[in-house]
């Protein structure tokens, strides 16, 4: 009888493993469903982190040009790329192919003290026309400035959109959407 239920024991565990393919094929079509319903809100979700994440960097090189520029007794430009990593700047407002800090110029590879690459897809442009922004043995600039950061493709109005202004004493701070562009 011992023999009989032990026969019969190992035939259940046998004839219990791995799924069949209709369960399968069940869990990965609703897998898929979930996938298809979550793709779209990833993708915003990803336009808002480009945003933040070029936003915080033109804050974080902001801050370090003007730190440097007290160092250095002024003669700290943070100056923005024409063209790098196959992106080319449209306009003297357009900063979306990066950017970097130099002293006393970017004429020299050796001069560089920084550099900022913006992530893709994400638009950065000047308030006015500017390709550098001087700071002075003070850590200020001559005058306010700001910038617009939105998705590629998108307008300031993209729910994503920041600014990052800097006024002319030297104050530095990331804006919202509804406050965007810096007035002063």
């Amino acid at each position: 009888m011992e023999h009989l239920l032990t026969v019969l024991g190992k035939r259940r565990l046998a004839a219990q493993r791995g799924f069949t393919a209709v369960e399968l094929l069940v869990v990965i079509s609703v897998l898929a469903i979930l996938f298809a319903l979550a793709a779209p809100s990833f993708d915003n979700t990803i336009k808002s982190f480009r945003v933040r994440q070029a936003s915080e960097g033109m804050k974080s090189t902001l801050y370090f040009a003007r730190s440097e520029a007290i160092k250095r007794g002024g003669n700290v430009i943070v100056e923005r790329f024409a063209a790098r990593n196959g992106c080319t700047a449209g306009s003297t407002q357009d900063w979306s192919c990066g950017w970097q800090v130099c002293s006393p110029d970017c004429t020299s590879a050796a001069n560089v003290l920084q550099v900022f690459d913006t992530p893709a897809k994400t638009t950065v442009t000047r308030t006015g026309n500017g390709i550098s922004v001087p700071f002075n043995r003070w850590g200020l600039s001559n005058a306010w400035f700001g910038f617009s950061l939105f998705p590629t493709g998108g307008n300031i109005s993209d729910p994503s959109t920041k600014g990052v202004c800097m006024s002319s004493n030297g104050r530095i701070r990331i804006i919202p959407m509804e406050d965007v562009p810096c007035t002063g």
